[in-house]
Formats: structure tokens, C-alpha cells, sequence
């Protein structure tokens, strides 16, 4: 019995990693257990989320031919070089890796999602060397933050960039308590890989940059220039290349370009005017979060927590001259600010709310490695023993490492429990009978009546335009029922399209095929033109245009 204890504690920090790694998919089998289904019973169709169809389909294409034979655009736009929408396809590099080793389907992204999620705290509780109070306190925070649970059990690449920034931060961690030329070097890649998937990541890069400058000065300076800048150029180079224009500019850069072109005077009132527009919409949203549940809100309220959380803890690490502490969670909090910032003044909030999101992970796992003593302090302590603190004096000072996760906590509970309404921002997804008859049908008469081209690709021929909505004679709007896109061959393209931009130029459209409601202006006018139905749903029709 005492070799067994023996050997357990020798191996503890093994085993509370392993213990870590079980706990995303326990999240979700609880879940779904929840609801009287089991993950297997996923299905992503039944999501109201609709950029989960062009990720889906995109790692189809790519698995089956080495990239889509047919556009993925908006409004026919599409990429210079091959077929990509308007993210950079590293943004899904795991999903290719796993769809190569395992097969793609329809529960394959969900199966990955976990298993990510589930390497990077594995990796994080080993590197971080977390303790047992530690540990508890992210399994507590990472379960009552259900947006780890709704992004796994999806084909949103939200829980790729969580895991990868969770999985940088325990370097960092790792690294200032015990310095190592590797761990450096895997935030450098680890920050440029994440910034080829999002650019507002690069952020994290300014980490390692500033260790690298501090150990080896001007060399260190020119290297990490030299890094930001290849990183960078090569953003930039994938951005124009392979990514399809998108309806709108995806960055509001105007205030910007203000300054260039109205003077600095000019350009100052303007990034003003634009900056308290955007702050005073954005405590418009924490209000609605606060009051009505809205997600949008809750997702601000909850990131603004957090970073005052991290922001704090850093003052404080600063204040007891534990410089290395404040540095990693001083950096964390500027990078919060930073993406705050960037929502102001670049982002649309409702869509760049979910981008928190990340921050939010992430922060997560910092405020739960917090405590009052330093790693530098704790590993002095192994050394030299010192006396044992009364237990009063103990159970306060446990009170005080546990109070930013009591206070996260709470939050959580109140925004994504208490207020959290709306099922499109919540909700998981299963399937049902008549959804998924519905689309194996439709698949059927896709297959039956399209066949890919694979001479001259990606073309056109290869392309479905999806009209997102439309609207009847009588006015009535009818929003496209796109899951039937679910069931398209391998290698098609889509093509998401407004219902003016169809009807403006219908007689000039390139794409071969288009699904647009049943009812609408589009549908009656492709039935007075004769066209052959290709496959249809309840709420949806495929028309073949040429």
C-alpha cells in the first residue's frame, strides 16, 4: 500500500493532467444527458448557425480533393487563387489533419472539437504543474462557462483558437517558472500560427517578443521583428490570395484612414465621434445582457469581468514586487484591452462579440492559477520549509486565492444560467427524424442529378448560389432553410448571395445552381423561366440555371 502511495504522489502531476483532460467531454456527455441524448446524437444541420455550413463544407471539399472544385463567396466573389471563403483556411488546420487520419462527417468536427479541447488542458495542467485547489477551480469555471460545451458540439473553429491560446498561455506560465529556449520557441509559433488564424492573436506574440529582447537585446529585437514581420507578411499574403471578398469590408478601417485623408484634426474628431458611438453601444448591449439575456451583452459583460479580474490580480502581483507574475498577467490584461479596443473601433459588436470569447477561455485558466504566493515563492518554500501557517490564517488566505473565481463564477452563473434565453446562442443541437430525412432526400437527388467537374477547376460549374432570403409577392420574408446544403456532393462551392443582388443580375449570374425559399420572388421567377428542380426541402429549392 505505502509503494502505491508512493508511487502515486511521484506521478501526480501525470495524473492531474490526465484527470483535466477528461473534463470537456465530460461537460458534454452531461450535457446531452441533460436533454436525454448522447453526443452521437449531434447534428449539425438542426444549428441555426449558418457559418458552420461553409466551414463544414469547405474541410469536405479539401479532404476529398485537395481543395473545393467550386467558389465559396458572397455574392459570386471569390478568392485569386483557389476557392476559399473569406477566413484564412488555417483557421480549421486541425479539423483537415483529423478528417484525413479518420474520414469527415457530420459528428467529425464535434469529435475533434473534444479531443482538442481535451489535449490543451492536458497540456496545460503538465506544463503549468497546477495543484489540486488549482485544478478544481478550472474545472468549476470551465463548467459553468457553457460556450465551451456549445462551440465543441459544433463546426465553429471557436474551440481550435481556444485551445491553441490556452495551450500558449501554459508555456508562458511554464516558462517563468522555469525558463527554457523551447518553451520560448513555442509561443513564437504558437502566436504565429493563431495570428494566421485570426489576426487580432498577434497580440499574444508581443509575450515572447519582450523575453526574447530582454535575454539577448538587440539581437533579440531584430529576430522578434523579424518574426512579427514574416507573420504578418504572411497574413497579409494568405488574406489577399485565398480569401473571397467578403459583402463588407471585414475591419472598419475608416477612422483610420481619416487622418490620412481629413488631416489630424479631422481624423481626431472622427476616431472620437466613432469611439464613443461604438462605448456607448457597447454598455447599450451589457444593459440588454444584464436585463433581457441578450448574448451579445453577456458575452461583453462577461470578458469586462474577467479582464478587470486579470487586471487587478496584476496590480497586485506588481505591488509585492513579483515582477515575473505581474508580467505574464499584466501582458494578459493588455491584450484584453487591446481586443476591447479593436471592437470599438474595427468590429460590428454583435458579430465581434464571439471573438471575446477567446479571451474569455483563456482567462479563465489564468484566473484559476492564481495565488497569493508566487511560483518563485512556492518553490522556495519546497526547499526550505518554512513554519505552518494556523489554520485560520491558512483557511483566509485560501478565501482570498479563491475570491476571482468566486466572483467569475457568479457571473457566469447569472448571465449563461440564470439569463441565458435564447437557444441559438446556448442551445446544442440534435437531430430529428423529419430534419434528417429531409436532407439524406435532398443529398439523393443532389447526387443523382449534379455531377462535379473536375477539368478547369475551381469553377463555376461547381457552384450553388444561396439566396440567404427572400421575400414573397405579399411581402412576407422568407428566410432560405440552407441545411439542405448539407447534403451537396464533395466539392461544391456556395456562394451566399442577398436577393438583390439575384434578382439585379439574374440573366449574368456564373454559378450553375441556386437554393433560394420556396415562395419567393427568386423561386417564382426561376419556375416562370422553366428551370429544372435539382432537389427540394420544406422551406428551400435547388434550381439548375444553365
Amino acid at each position: 500500500m505505502e509503494r502505491l502511495q508512493n508511487h502515486f504522489y511521484k506521478h501526480i502531476r501525470i495524473y492531474r493532467a490526465l484527470l483535466m483532460s477528461l473534463l470537456p467531454l465530460l461537460c458534454c456527455a452531461v450535457r446531452c444527458l441533460l436533454t436525454g441524448h448522447t453526443i452521437a446524437d449531434t447534428y449539425l444541420p438542426a444549428s441555426a448557425w449558418n457559418d458552420e455550413l461553409f466551414y463544414y463544407k469547405q474541410v469536405e471539399g479539401m479532404i476529398g480533393y485537395g481543395f473545393p472544385y467550386g467558389y465559396f463567396g458572397f455574392n459570386e466573389s471569390h478568392a485569386q487563387v483557389l476557392s476559399f471563403a473569406a477566413w484564412s483556411p488555417v483557421l480549421f488546420w486541425p479539423w483537415l489533419l483529423w478528417g484525413f487520419l479518420f474520414g469527415w462527417n457530420l459528428l467529425s468536427p464535434v469529435y475533434c472539437n473534444i479531443f482538442l479541447l481535451s489535449l490543451a488542458m492536458f497540456l496545460f495542467a503538465w506544463l503549468t504543474q497546477a495543484n489540486g485547489k488549482q485544478c478544481a477551480k478550472i474545472a468549476v469555471l470551465f463548467a459553468l462557462f457553457p460556450l465551451f460545451t456549445r462551440y465543441m458540439m459544433s463546426s465553429m473553429p471557436e474551440i481550435i483558437c481556444f485551445s491553441m491560446l490556452i495551450v500558449f498561455w501554459g508555456f508562458a506560465y511554464s516558462y517563468y517558472q522555469r525558463e527554457n529556449a523551447g518553451k520560448l520557441a513555442a509561443m513564437f509559433i504558437l502566436s504565429a500560427v493563431m495570428t494566421l488564424m485570426r489576426p487580432y492573436l498577434i497580440v499574444f506574440m508581443a509575450l515572447p517578443m519582450l523575453i526574447l529582447i530582454w535575454k539577448k537585446k538587440w539581437a533579440g529585437l531584430i529576430a522578434s521583428l523579424g518574426i512579427g514581420g514574416v507573420t504578418g507578411v504572411l497574413y497579409i499574403c494568405i488574406n489577399h490570395f485565398l480569401a473571397a471578398e467578403y459583402f463588407t469590408a471585414l475591419f472598419d478601417t475608416s477612422w483610420l484612414t481619416n487622418f490620412i485623408y481629413h488631416g489630424l484634426a479631422q481624423g481626431f474628431r472622427e476616431l472620437v465621434d466613432k469611439f464613443t458611438y461604438s462605448l456607448a453601444d457597447f454598455f447599450r448591449n451589457c444593459y440588454q445582457g444584464l436585463t433581457t439575456g441578450l448574448a451579445t451583452g453577456a458575452f461583453f459583460i462577461g470578458f469586462l469581468v474577467v479582464m478587470a479580474l486579470v487586471l487587478g490580480y496584476a496590480v497586485y502581483c506588481f505591488a509585492r514586487r513579483e515582477w515575473k507574475e505581474g508580467i505574464l498577467y499584466g501582458h494578459l490584461a493588455l491584450c484584453f484591452f487591446a481586443m476591447w479596443m479593436a471592437l470599438l473601433l474595427m468590429y460590428k459588436m454583435q458579430e465581434g462579440s464571439k471573438h471575446l470569447l477567446t479571451f474569455i477561455a483563456v482567462g479563465i485558466f489564468a484566473l484559476a492559477m492564481m495565488e497569493r504566493k508566487s511560483p518563485a515563492d512556492r518553490k522556495e518554500e519546497e526547499v526550505r520549509p518554512g513554519v505552518p501557517e494556523k489554520f485560520p490564517v491558512r483557511c483566509l488566505a485560501g478565501i482570498r486565492d479563491c475570491l476571482p473565481v468566486l466572483i467569475c463564477a457568479a457571473v457566469f452563473v447569472f448571465l449563461y444560467f440564470w439569463k441565458a434565453e435564447a437557444a441559438y446562442d446556448y442551445q446544442l443541437c440534435f437531430r430529428s427524424e423529419e430534419l434528417t430525412s429531409e436532407i439524406e432526400q435532398a443529398a439523393e437527388d443532389m447526387t443523382a442529378g449534379m455531377v462535379l467537374e473536375t477539368e478547369d477547376v475551381p469553377s463555376y460549374d461547381n457552384d450553388v448560389i444561396w439566396v440567404l432570403a427572400d421575400s414573397s409577392e405579399d411581402g412576407e420574408w422568407l428566410v432560405t432553410d440552407y441545411q439542405i446544403l448539407y447534403g451537396l456532393p464533395a466539392g461544391y462551392g456556395i456562394s451566399c448571395c442577398y436577393a438583390d443582388y439575384v434578382l439585379a443580375s439574374f440573366d449574368e449570374l456564373q454559378s450553375k445552381y441556386i437554393c433560394t425559399a420556396v415562395g419567393g420572388q427568386i423561386d417564382l421567377l426561376c419556375q416562370g423561366r422553366g428551370l429544372e428542380v435539382v432537389a427540394q426541402g420544406m422551406n428551400a429549392v435547388i434550381y439548375q440555371l444553365r
